[in-house]
């Protein structure tokens, strides 16, 4: 069975990929992010991805706030480890599994890019930041194990962790990351190994790997990928939005970001970059998975470009070589969860890689 999640736009939202003066945007207000979220669990969504940085708001605070509007749908918080102690992090996934009755996921985030980082003061190098992320995931997870938990480490020394009770359930942790650093701590410390778009070529070798690593310490992982998607009843419609991106884009913000991909010390935005190059013309990397987002957005870049069955399909390939989880998005994410969730995810309910939605199906009356 897959599990299919979808994006709080949290940053806000557009149209537009790159939104300009021109733009027509929306702010994510509790009532946007709050209508985002009723609709994808309407649709039988698992759960939605709430990202971390300056540029968004709080992930914990955002997502809290659209619990009581909600019933089903789980998140999915994105925090990074430097900003806070293991053992209230703890503490804050363990009160919102009983606030929410058992509907938080957690996301480490430990990558970023070094201006980012700053802004919260963290100076550390990429080495340092992964070593401290596995000590604290090992203490999060001892504050959750019910008895007083303490540890000493190389940069924590924390005595008698606890929460106040124990989270049911404990919630899986979600962790992302390209370089070694990141795929060691994957396969030491955490439940799902979260990649974004590539061919599945190059997704399943680096999933082997992590999956190698994690057997070496007796451990099983669980795989998931980042998509943004453009699903529409046939492959020319889809295509026709693909493009209409494509020429939204100025030859000058195309080259700008070109210019920040090349200074990156992400291996996974350098990843993205390599995808395409910033060449326009080698945009569909493998049937139906498009890099054309990566031209000027950072992060995830790449996106399933097709029919409803087509993106269906692709879905499928990427679960028959080890994707549990998908987290998808799109512009704008309202309209494009509609898109996805009304077309692409009944085919994948049919033939039975999603559970069946609640209720069943409803009639429309005809006024005749």
């Amino acid at each position: 069975m897959i599990e299919m999640n979808w994006f709080l736009p949290t940053g806000g939202d557009s149209r537009d990929v790159l939104p300009d003066e021109n733009s027509v945007n929306r702010a994510p207000s509790h009532a946007y992010l709050a209508q985002v979220a009723r609709a994808c669990e309407d649709m039988g969504f698992e759960a939605l991805l709430t990202p971390c940085g300056t540029g968004c708001e709080d992930a914990w605070l955002a997502t809290s706030s659209i619990i009581p509007l909600t019933s089903r749908i789980k998140f999915l918080v994105a925090f990074r480890p430097a900003l806070l102690t293991p053992t209230l992090a703890a503490q804050m996934a363990s009160t919102m599994q009983r606030m929410s009755n058992g509907r938080c996921l957690v996301n480490i985030v430990t990558g970023a890019e070094q201006a980012e980082l700053a802004r919260f003061g963290v100076n550390e190098d990429k080495e340092t930041r992964y070593a401290r992320t596995a000590e604290f995931v090992k203490i999060m997870r001892g504050a959750w194990s019910g008895e007083p938990y303490s540890f000493k480490g190389e940069f924590f020394d924390v005595t008698d962790a606890t929460t106040r009770e124990v989270p049911n359930p404990v919630p899986p942790i979600y962790f992302g990351g390209a370089s070694e650093a990141a795929e060691k701590v994957a396969a030491e410390t955490v439940d799902l190994y979260l990649s974004w778009g590539e061919t599945p070529t190059d997704i399943k070798e680096r999933h082997d790997r992590v999956a190698a690593r994690a057997a070496e310490h007796g451990r099983k992982m669980r795989f998931g990928i980042r998509f943004h998607t453009i699903a529409r009843p046939t492959s020319e419609e889809a295509w026709a939005v693909a493009n209409g991106i494509l020429n939204s884009m100025s030859p000058e913000a195309i080259e700008a970001a070109r210019a920040d991909f090349l200074n990156t010390q992400s291996v996974g935005q350098r990843r993205q970059y390599e995808l395409h190059g910033g060449d326009v013309t080698k945009l569909e990397i493998y049937p139906n998975v498009w890099a054309g987002i990566g031209l000027v957005r950072g992060g995830v870049g790449t996106a399933l470009v097709g029919s409803y069955e087509e993106v269906a399909d692709r879905i499928i390939e990427y679960h028959n070589i080890g994707i549990d989880a998908f987290v998808m998005s799109g512009y704008p994410h309202l309209e494009e969860a509609y898109w996805f969730g009304e077309g692409v995810m009944p085919i994948l309910r049919e033939k039975g890689y999603l559970p069946a939605l609640e209720g069943g199906p409803t009639k429309v009356f005809s006024f005749r």
